[in-house]
């Protein structure tokens, strides 16, 4: 008799679990996606956005990639308002501005489209999920820790960032600043936040007048890929070559050739493809109903596997990752 109670039961806890696990809706046929970066020729958002159309092909989805030449706060608003013309099922992007664009994002939340943030988030109430590279606040204090260890925590240090409003740099920056804090930092003074625009350009020229105004610099953090692999570019032929340390946030394609030239010898990111892998399958499983953006719901993200959401609707891909010589020839992004 106590046998067949335990069967029973067996038998009971996995109809259970089957009939949980045929409840969760299949991920929808056909979905219509538009990724949005900050900036369409951007080599980081082309990446990124790459990993959100693989994902899309993966699960039958209609994904598009549209996107300004520059990274203006205003610059994104006209291909949210087309989105919303073609009644896309989900929008993903990387916001240029943190405010700019709410009414707009708020039309288009209204027209029954999910909002999706990845990389640079907007204020919460303008989307419903946001996947951030790693944790803010760690990727602050890891850039200040490696820095503080190539200069030996001595000497003048700068930041080159991208635009003044993009909000993932400005937060990274603020979490850089308390780490500099710490006593073990006493010996390092943060002289200059420089901007480069995430333009070429622009950043160069930055990093040229960093160098030109602080003599005793010892050291520059560009958390933008835009921004390291200028800076390094200059550094590359300049005087300061080996004396002053380029650090940041780059992609191993191309900053390897300055980490072999000596140029830069360590760096940090993540896989930015798996930002935008991740980012198309919350935004698939938002429109299939399997997910509502509440904090503790757990979908699956292919070959990501499953991710839990967070507070205020935050998923968090992984840590950041230090290239360095030993290494970068194991990574192809």
């Amino acid at each position: 008799m106590k046998k067949r109670s335990l069967l029973l039961s067996a038998l009971a806890l996995g109809s259970l679990a089957t009939l949980a696990y045929a409840q969760t809706p299949a991920l929808k046929k056909g979905l219509k996606i538009t990724l949005l970066p900050k900036n369409i020729n951007n080599p980081y958002n082309v990446i990124q956005t790459g990993g959100g159309a693989a994902a899309g092909k993966e699960i039958g989805a209609v994904v598009k990639v549209v996107g300004p030449s520059d990274a203006g706060a205003s610059s994104q608003v006209s291909y949210i308002n087309t989105a919303i013309a073609q009644r896309q099922d989900a929008l993903i992007l990387a916001a240029n501005d943190a405010n700019a664009l709410l009414p707009y994002l708020a039309r288009a939340k209204a027209s029954g489209m999910k909002i999706v943030t990845m990389d640079s988030d907007t204020a919460v109430s303008g989307r419903t999920l946001f996947i951030n590279q790693a944790n803010s606040e760690g990727i602050g204090r890891a850039q200040v820790q490696l820095l503080g260890k190539l200069i030996g925590y001595k000497g003048d240090i700068a930041v080159l960032s991208a635009t003044p409003n993009a909000t993932n740099q400005n937060t990274w920056i603020k979490w850089m600043q308390e780490e500099l804090k710490l006593p073990k930092y006493k010996d390092m003074k943060l002289v200059k936040i420089a901007y480069g625009n995430d333009d070429d350009q622009k950043s160069f020229t930055e990093m040229q007048g960093l160098i030109q105004a602080y003599p005793n610099l010892k050291g520059v953090i560009s958390p933008t890929t835009v921004g390291i692999s200028a800076g390094a570019r200059y550094l590359s032929t300049s005087p300061s070559k080996g004396k002053v340390m380029l650090t940041g946030l780059g992609t191993p394609n191309q900053m390897r050739a300055f980490v072999k030239d000596g140029t830069v010898t360590a760096f940090q990111l993540w896989n930015p493809a798996d930002v935008g892998y991740l980012a198309t399958y919350a935004a698939a499983a938002l429109v299939s109903g399997q997910i509502t953006g509440k904090q503790g719901e757990k979908f699956k993200a292919g070959k990501l596997g499953e991710y839990t959401i967070g507070k205020n609707g935050e998923i968090i891909v992984g840590p950041p990752y230090t290239f360095d010589k030993a290494n970068i020839d194991k990574f192809d992004f």
